[in-house]
């Protein structure tokens, strides 16, 4: 396993558990919320899940408040949420800090993996942040809700995506083809 794998994270309902229970996979790591404007996002997430979990596909949901408040609610509210709103069927984990001082150890080593992440062509997610009056922070931090991390069958980071990238873009469909078709 790799050392990424070995961080423990907690799932929605309270178990231990860590990305090495999901070695061998090909991972999307994705920090959710429930009342954001990139929310319906989950309808996409689940599609990607749906289509290609049986090729190897994992989606990782692990919701944070970090930006704006947006995911204030306790683990049974989101878990009831993602499953009466979206019909999410992907792993939910328990809420984690993704920026900042007390951030997760697991979103320390997927931004220090990937520093930048990759954005649609002719977009900027952080200035648009910027122009409504929002600090993105560093270009190294999670700039906001429903930033994704393709994580290989190895356990190895090999892809970051800006929060506006939906889950159906070609640049991220395309990203987990290509990691599915590779071998362990």
């Amino acid at each position: 396993m790799t050392a990424l794998e070995d961080i423990s994270v907690t799932t929605i309902d309270g178990r231990a558990s860590s990305l090495g229970e999901y070695s061998g996979k090909v991972r999307l790591v994705v920090n959710v919320a429930s009342k954001c404007g990139l929310t319906p996002q989950y309808e996409g997430l689940e599609a990607l899940y749906r289509q290609y979990r049986g090729r190897g596909l994992e989606i990782l949901g692990f919701p944070a408040n970090e930006f704006g408040g947006q995911e204030p609610g306790t683990e049974a509210e989101i878990k009831d949420f993602c499953s009466t709103k979206y019909d999410v069927t992907f792993p939910l984990f328990s809420k984690i800090v993704v920026k900042g001082a007390q951030q997760h150890p697991l979103y320390a080593a997927l931004t220090t993996s990937r520093p930048a992440a990759t954005k649609l062509p002719g977009t900027d997610f952080r200035g648009q942040l910027s122009a409504h009056g929002i600090d993105a922070g560093a270009a190294r931090e999670i700039t906001w809700n429903f930033e994704k991390f393709l994580v290989n069958r190895k356990g190895e980071v090999v892809e970051r995506f800006s929060p506006d990238v939906p889950p159906n873009a070609e640049i991220l469909v395309s990203a987990i083809e290509r990691e599915l078709a590779a071998s362990v």
